[in-house]
């Protein structure tokens, strides 16, 4: 599974930004996408997740109200819609995914692929 990930840029605060994320190769039943992201000097946090089959969604707290992430089957890839954006938003966002999504959604060892990271930066 490869991961291609797109849409960062540099936005004003209050902005709307949405990234991609296309998946290619072999899907599996169990499979599950995510964001992440990492600011300088950070470590990488969870953003949100969705479920492929059933289409559970979870998000972070910072990302609830604000953020969305919807799926496009056909096309194997995933978005995060950004709205209302802050300076504290900026960062490198990474889009995961996982073989067999379990019960723990928010952590990074939970997924087996990693995109190359797309950054999105928060003008205030």
């Amino acid at each position: 599974v490869q991961l291609q990930a797109s849409g960062g840029g540099l936005v004003q605060a209050g902005a709307s930004l949405r990234l991609s994320c296309a998946a290619s190769g072999r899907t599996f039943s169990g499979y599950g996408m995510a964001w992440f992201r990492q600011a300088p000097g950070k470590d990488r946090e969870f953003v949100g997740a969705i479920r492929w089959s059933g289409g559970n969604i979870y998000y972070a707290d910072s990302a609830k109200g604000r953020f969305t992430i919807f799926r496009d089957n056909s096309k194997k890839t995933i978005y995060l819609q950004m709205n209302s954006t802050k300076p504290e938003d900026t960062a490198v966002y990474y889009c995961a995914a996982a073989r067999s999504l379990g019960l723990v959604v928010n952590l990074r060892r939970m997924y087996d692929y990693w995109g190359q990271g797309t950054l999105v930066t928060v003008s205030s």
